[in-house]
């Protein structure tokens, strides 16, 4: 039966992916749409895919330097392996990867899965916090851009449904109000449901993946990784921009704008962002004038290009995994 459901899942992410994916091309000439990326520079495209793939080396690095305060020195090479094993197979459901590459790595290096697993919490709660910084950096740099869009295309729509439908507002409140009290009901319950208890277990897990970021060494090294990682990702998208004639003019701070809507839209739980990354990037380009074709187009060429290197790599990775011979861990191995 868990099968069966583990399957239902997969092509429901899938089918809700491919669902974005056709609002976002369902008023677009795949053609035109294909030409314009047909077109794009291919060594602003070259850079950019070298960039992506730094960042994943310094996930890697970052990943190793919180193994350590286990008391096992991971040899850089399989770290950096399981990295792109977890990325391929999040390709194929949605956060597999996570679990994928802590047991790539337990097995090359003999760590025990469950502290590697803490590990990976505390590297997405980072990468959380910092998206959530991201938006804060978006949201003064780009108030006025941003606060123009949300007003037009999200507030005074809502407003305006409210007010030809007042009764949403009394159903709205009902529907919170009702959640919250379940939530509570069901949170302190003897015996909770499996969905709630799991839900338990997770929190706990992130608090505990947290408190492991006191054993680390060298704390401000960790968070130079992260700020890299992220300031990547950035000139990731932003040397892109320089691919096609219709972007090529615009500012750093629209590139920061483009990295915080593509890394929500990495965040949701689709293979590989599809559908998602594509409509809020194009929608995002929109706030700077682009024709819905040229952010669509410019969406396209980041993601697939991206993800092209992630599969190519992801399986060159496996392989290697698979050549590898499990050696255990030793604290002064290097990357």
């Amino acid at each position: 039966m868990k099968k069966y459901l583990n399957v239902l899942r997969y092509l429901l992410f899938l089918g809700a992916g491919a669902l974005l994916l056709w609002l976002s091309f369902r008023k677009q000439s795949f053609s035109l749409v294909w030409d314009k990326i047909r077109h794009a520079d291919p060594y602003w495209i070259g850079l950019s895919v070298a960039l992506g793939f730094a960042a994943l080396v310094i996930r890697a690095i970052r990943w190793k330097q919180l193994i350590e305060p286990l008391g096992y020195a991971t040899r850089g090479t399989s770290t950096y392996h399981a990295v792109m094993i977890g990325y391929l197979a999040n390709m194929a459901i949605p956060r597999l990867g996570e679990i994928t590459r802590c047991g790539a790595l337990s097995k090359s290096e003999k760590v025990p899965f469950d502290k590697l697993v803490g590990t990976v919490i505390v590297e997405r709660v980072s990468d959380v916090l910092f998206l959530l910084i991201s938006i804060l950096f978006v949201a003064v740099l780009e108030s006025g851009m941003l606060s123009g869009f949300l007003l037009a295309q999200v507030v005074n729509p809502i407003l305006q449904l409210m007010q030809e439908h007042p009764i949403l507002i009394v159903l709205l409140l009902a529907l919170t109000c009702g959640g919250i009290l379940l939530m509570i009901y069901l949170f302190r319950m003897q015996n909770p449901p499996a969905i709630i208890s799991k839900m338990i277990a997770l929190v706990k897990g992130i608090l505990e993946g947290l408190k492991s970021i006191r054993r680390l060494k060298n704390k401000p090294l960790f968070f130079f990784y992260s700020c890299v990682i992220w300031i990547i990702y950035l000139f990731m998208t932003y040397v892109c921009f320089f691919a096609m004639p219709a972007t090529s003019q615009l500012s750093i701070g629209a590139g920061l704008v483009v990295t915080v809507l593509g890394g929500i839209g990495m965040t949701a739980p689709v293979q590989g962002g599809i559908g998602v990354y594509h409509l809020l990037v194009s929608q995002g380009l929109i706030l700077y004038g682009l024709s819905d074709t040229d952010g669509i187009a410019f969406a396209m060429l980041v993601h697939t290009t991206q993800t092209l290197m992630l599969i190519i790599l992801g399986f060159i990775s496996l392989l290697a995994m698979f050549f590898t011979k499990p050696k255990p861990s030793a604290i002064h191995e290097s990357f």
